[in-house]
């Protein structure tokens, strides 16, 4: 009987140490986007990383034949909705401008955005996870996109503001 669970338990070991090996990067990289963090310092996106294989090892028998995958990134997206919610009072702007090309979202643009365009999540699917209808999920990508594309010009407003003190 010990011989049974010890050979389970190196099977289990093996198996999630693959996944770990073609997981991870990419798993550290979405949460690297998601913090906005820079990506040689980035300790908020490997403690989100962390936290999400630890779940996903622990259901790890219970997964039958569901995509480990999508379980870590289900888990560190909503792990960081989570956090951003405790730490934001909601999906607000942050109160210190994160890093990086991302930086310039909310929390909850950044992770509509990651789900939708990094990882692929149909606009259905990241609405369920989030709890929102698909039309919302939608236009908050559409906004995030937009935002990227035509970014806010911050070196304008200090100058327009020092030009209208002095008039």
């Amino acid at each position: 009987m010990r011989e049974r669970h010890a050979s389970q338990g190196a099977r289990r070991a093996r198996e999630f140490e693959a996944f770990v090996a073609g997981a991870a990067g990419r798993l550290l990289h979405a949460a690297t986007l998601l913090t906005a963090e820079a990506r040689d310092d980035n300790p908020r996106a490997r403690r989100l990383l962390a936290l999400s294989l630890a779940h996903t090892y622990a259901c790890w028998d219970q997964l039958r034949g569901e995509d480990p995958y999508d379980r870590a990134r289900q888990y560190l997206a909503t792990r960081f909705a989570r956090g951003a919610w405790h730490r934001y009072g909601g999906f607000g702007r942050a109160r210190r401008q994160p890093v990086g090309t991302l930086g310039v979202l909310t929390p909850q643009e950044r992770l509509i955005l990651v789900l939708r365009l990094y990882e692929g999540v149909a606009e259905e699917q990241a609405a369920a996870l989030l709890g929102l209808p698909a039309e919302r999920v939608r236009t908050i990508c559409d906004r995030a996109t937009a935002t990227l594309l035509h970014p806010p010009d911050r070196a304008a407003r200090p100058v327009a503001k020092a030009e209208a003190a002095t008039s």
